[in-house]
C-alpha cells in the first residue's frame, strides 16, 4: 500500500478516527497528519492474502488475532496509527481494543518501489517502538526475496536475506515455511512507473 499527505489541517487522534469513519479509502495517522492508503499490484494483493490465510490456518487454535491491510497498528507510545500489509498479535492487551491493535509480535509489508525505503527506514523505525515485535517480514512482489528483521534474544535487531530456494523461519509465531509457497503462480515482472 501506498501512503501519499494528505491537505488537510492538523488532527487530533479522536479527530482523526471520527473524520476516518466518513471517509472512503484509508488513512494512515503520523504526527497528526493524514495520509491516504492507495491500493497496490495484483501481485502486492495476492502476496499479502497468502500470508493473511497461511497465518491465520497455522494460529487457528491459539488466541492470536491475524490482522490485513484493514487493522491498524497504533505505534507504541505515541498517536501514531498504521495500516500494515499483514500483522500478528497474541497479546491479551490487544482483545480489548476494537478499533486498532498495539502490540503485534510479526508484521509484514509487501514491497513496492515506492514505499520500499519508507518502510525499510522510517516506519521500521516506528514499529521498532514495540517491545513485543519479534519479526518484522518485507516481501518483493516483483522477485522471489524476503528480508527479515528478526529481534534475538539479546534485544538485538538481525537482518536475514531469503531467496529462491530458501526456507522462512518466522520465530514470533512458530512457523516455517518454502519461500515458493508464497509466489507459486505469479507473474513476477519488474515494476513499471507509476505501478505498484
Amino acid at each position: 500500500m501506498i501512503a501519499t499527505k494528505e491537505n488537510s489541517p492538523q488532527l487530533t487522534p479522536e479527530e482523526y478516527f471520527a473524520w476516518e469513519e466518513k471517509q472512503l479509502e484509508k488513512h494512515e495517522y503520523i504526527d497528526g497528519q493524514v495520509y491516504a492508503m492507495s491500493g497496490g499490484s495484483v501481485n502486492h494483493g495476492r502476496i499479502a492474502i497468502r500470508f493473511t490465510a497461511m497465518f491465520d490456518a497455522h494460529l487457528d487454535n491459539r488466541s492470536c488475532i491475524t490482522g490485513n491491510s484493514d487493522i491498524k497498528v497504533n505505534i507504541v507510545e505515541t498517536t501514531n496509527y498504521t495500516y500494515p500489509d499483514v500483522s500478528v498479535t497474541c497479546d491479551d492487551r490487544d482483545k480489548n481494543t476494537t478499533e486498532y491493535i498495539t502490540y503485534p509480535c510479526l508484521i509484514v509489508e509487501v514491497l513496492s518501489k515506492s514505499t520500499e525505503a519508507y518502510d525499510r527506514g522510517g516506519k521500521f523505525r516506528m514499529y521498532r517502538h514495540n517491545p513485543v515485535l519479534q519479526d518484522y517480514l518485507l516481501v518483493s512482489s516483483t522477485s522471489i526475496e524476503m528480508d527479515l528483521y528478526h529481534k534475538n534474544d539479546a534485544g538485538e535487531w538481525i537482518i536475514i536475506n531469503y531467496k529462491e530456494g530458501d526456507t522462512i523461519e518466522l520465530k514470533s509465531i512458530n512457523l516455517s515455511f518454502a519461500i515458493e509457497q508464497v509466489y507459486s503462480g505469479l507473474n513476477l515482472t519488474p515494476e513499471i512507473a507509476n505501478n505498484q
